[in-house]
């Protein structure tokens, strides 16, 4: 971003707003360049205040919304439009996943020149409480004294001082003030970068990653805030393998999915999906759209730590799950043999590396399920799915890459768009989570 000069950083404009950016943003157009407007909405009127300046776009904040969307309302929490937790708090919940929507759509048809057949209902679930996972940054302020512990701030060069946050479930969430209390009394307070936040069904754990040992004072002290919060905590003082468990609290974090009588364990920085309410409720969407009979023979693609795996193989003949991290395969084993499910193998391969000549992509499968991270299955889909494979669902985090794929499925493997819709996974979020189902035509 150049410079603002000091006319442009005093100059306060009225403009319409007539759409909502990627990012949550409203987008005007001021003598003919777009403006993109943080805190206002489509379809309002607004009196906003110039903030940074490009080639091809400027941006700006809102300073009085004249003329307010019905789908505004008055954000929960006191931190909303400084904490760069989320964006879109000023939106009914009903109108972020309806734009949310919109977003997926435009994004098939502008990117992958596909239509679906027909629009899935958006998939919701509780819109507050609902995250289980999370990173937290720390700073201590050494001109206020103080430990910050929270999101970076909309701008990304601060933390937000926050006190609690309204959409951590509340085990966390409302002891946001109480944890940046413990780091200030700890030696280590200037050596905290940043807390993992892992909650399981039965307890929650909170990872702090340290730049130097903890002294012994530290350790008694964080041992003790477990026992007094029933939190697990965890140290960790370098690359994955150094996490270990510091408290005396049970540390095991798992959850359930009882439709399907699983139970996965999973490690404090394992990926797992952030909203657990929606979770559940995309396991029987997914499932539901994949149909899978008792004969079938399922892949699922990025599988994780089975989450689609284990509930797949309680309906199908036999399921293969694939995937890059080799921790998350072994867990995903574990799993499996700890569920009593025989029935699910899983491999480790790189699947943005080519896979064709592996046997497990030799292999004839009547059903496939795809799970990729934002970059999408550009690699898997140069060689998969087989002629054998009927049906295709594809969950994504990412509609641009879904988009992409989409066309790659319908115009060089002959399948046709059957169906596709919005999950809101990260509610007051611009982040969009969407499912496709593809059948071979």
């Amino acid at each position: 971003m150049t410079p603002l000069s000091r006319h442009l950083r005093m100059s306060v404009f009225e403009t319409d707003i007539t759409d909502l950016s990627h990012d949550g943003r409203g987008v005007a157009h001021v003598n003919g360049k777009a403006v993109f407007v943080a805190g206002a909405l489509a379809g309002e009127r607004v009196r906003a205040r110039f903030s940074g300046k490009h080639r091809h776009y400027d941006e700006a904040v809102v300073e009085e919304v004249l003329h307010a969307s019905p789908d505004r309302v008055i954000p929960r929490c006191a931190h909303f439009g400084v904490c760069g937790g989320c964006a879109l708090q000023h939106l009914k919940p009903e109108a972020q996943i309806a734009a949310k929507q919109r977003v997926l759509l435009e994004n098939l048809e502008r990117i992958g020149k596909v239509v679906p057949m027909s629009i899935l209902p958006p998939l919701t679930d509780s819109p507050w409480g609902y995250r289980r996972k999370a990173r937290l940054s720390v700073k201590f302020v050494e001109k206020k004294g103080r430990v910050l512990v929270g999101f970076r701030e909309s701008n990304g060069r601060y933390v937000a001082d926050i006190a609690r946050c309204e959409v951590l479930m509340p085990v966390v969430g409302e002891r946001i003030a109480a944890i940046a209390a413990l780091i200030e009394t700890l030696d280590a307070k200037r050596d905290i970068p940043q807390i993992e936040v892992a909650i399981g069904d039965d307890i929650a754990a909170l990872v702090f990653r340290h730049l130097h040992p903890l002294s012994e004072r530290d350790q008694a002290t964080l041992i003790e805030f477990a026992k007094t919060h029933a939190l697990a905590i965890f140290s960790q003082s370098g690359g994955i393998d150094s996490v270990a468990p510091l408290s005396l609290v049970d540390a095991q974090l798992t959850f359930r999915l009882p439709k399907y009588d699983v139970e996965l364990e999973f490690k404090p920085l394992d990926f797992v999906q952030v909203n657990a309410g929606m979770n559940r409720a995309m396991i029987d969407h997914a499932l539901g759209l994949l149909d899978p009979q008792p004969a079938d023979r399922v892949l699922d693609l990025f599988c994780g730590l089975g989450n689609f795996t284990l509930p797949l193989a309680r309906r199908a003949a036999q399921v293969t799950g694939v995937e890059g991290e080799a921790g998350l395969v072994r867990r995903a084993g574990e799993n499996a043999q700890r569920n009593g499910i025989a029935n699910a193998q899983f491999i480790a391969a790189d699947l943005a590396a080519d896979q064709r000549d592996a046997p497990w992509a030799k292999s004839d499968y009547d059903l496939l399920l795809l799970d990729p991270p934002r970059s999408g299955a550009e690699a898997v889909l140069e060689y998969l799915p087989r002629k054998s494979t009927r049906r295709v669902v594809y969950v994504s985090c990412h509609p641009g890459s879904l988009a992409r794929d989409a066309g790659t499925l319908v115009n060089r493997h002959g399948f046709m768009l059957r169906a596709a819709g919005a999950m809101d996974m990260f509610p007051h979020t611009a982040h969009v989570e969407s499912i496709a189902v593809f059948d071979r035509k």
